[in-house]
């Protein structure tokens, strides 16, 4: 249950209506928002009568949330969240592009990866260094060391940064070191990783599992605010369905889904989706015209010799190609938003 307060509530106000809540040990949370104070509470709402609360002065409505999920719950906060990171804006008007290798290969191949993507307009550089892989056998990354170039990266191209983090342990050090914590696929249950990137300072990068349904999903969001983390961006990498001809099915669906349900910011990575690098730019472009406030592509300077997911990563020429049609498609967007229909 909510209470939100009006806007014109003072400190005073807001204080009375927590003191109700702590002499009867209800533990509550406030939801940041841009005009007004919300409270949240659960725990036993039938201990609660709606019309107690709202007698409490500068009490404006009490909103009963029949969704599991509260914190990202767009009844609770109707403003669109904006990630500010470095003048990036993640959720603003314009789609950010996050791109780079699949794996962190080595120092000079993810700093030249680096200038390529940062060349060609992308805003943010991803590089995995820890990589949980089906078989114990392939590519588990490099690691400390990868990350240490990485952060080379950074201080080479002046680009933010972005890897995954795959276990509690490791959150402390990761942090100091990159700008967005990402969750992969395979953790998006892993419940007590959720829980220690939510008591992070960075903002993580949530993607979806391959079998979850949008409120599962939307859970494993609220494991990570629920801890005080509120800076959490979605992003949809492909299910897994019956479907032979790409790696995964990419669910655009979801786009507009989450869009209407939560205000977090939702990118899609159609490089994990596909599978395949004739497909990317496609549906890319279809990713944008769904809504999706960004991208996460794959770049190799060589596919051919890179390590794990050749077959998904873009060489600079077709990065380029990219770029060159997201560019048209901001314009057109912009152009179009001017535009007085005539009827």
């Amino acid at each position: 249950m909510l209470i939100v307060m009006k806007e014109a509530a003072n400190s005073e106000q807001v204080d009375n209506v927590l003191s109700f809540f702590r002499k009867r040990e209800i533990e509550t949370r406030l939801i940041h928002s841009d005009d007004r104070v919300i409270i949240e509470f659960g725990n036993d709402e039938s201990k609660i009568d709606r019309k107690q609360l709202l007698v409490f002065p500068g009490v404006d409505q009490v909103i009963h949330l029949k969704e599991p999920y509260k914190l990202v719950n767009k009844k609770a906060v109707e403003d669109d969240s904006v990630i500010e990171i470095d003048n990036i804006r993640i959720g603003g008007e314009e789609p950010v592009i996050i791109a780079g290798p699949c794996s962190v290969e080595s120092e000079r191949q993810i700093i030249e990866t680096a200038r390529i993507v940062r060349e060609q307009g992308a805003h943010i550089l991803r590089g995995g260094v820890f990589k949980p892989r089906t078989s114990p056998y392939s590519f588990q990354g490099l690691r400390e060391k990868g990350l240490q170039f990485l952060y080379k990266a950074k201080q080479e191209t002046g680009l933010p940064i972005v890897t995954e983090v795959v276990d509690t342990e490791d959150v402390p050090y990761i942090e100091e070191h990159v700008d967005i914590l990402q969750i992969g696929s395979r953790n998006m249950q892993n419940y007590e990783l959720l829980k220690a990137v939510g008591l992070a300072n960075k903002p993580v990068l949530l993607k979806r599992s391959m079998s979850a349904r949008l409120s599962e999903f939307l859970l494993s969001a609220e494991y990570i605010m629920s801890k005080g983390n509120e800076e959490v961006i979605l992003c949809e990498r492909g299910i897994r369905t019956f479907a032979d001809h790409s790696r995964n099915t990419l669910d655009l669906s979801i786009v507009p889904a989450i869009k209407e349900t939560t205000n977090l910011p939702i990118i899609v990575d159609p490089s994990h989706a596909t599978g395949r690098s004739d497909m990317i730019e496609p549906m890319s472009m279809a990713a944008l015209a769904a809504g999706a406030h960004g991208l996460m592509i794959e770049v190799h300077p060589n596919p051919q010799k890179s390590v794990s997911d050749a077959n998904q990563a873009l060489n600079p020429q077709q990065f380029s190609s990219l770029m060159h049609k997201v560019q048209h498609y901001i314009e057109w967007q912009k152009a179009y938003a001017n535009t007085t229909p005539a009827y």
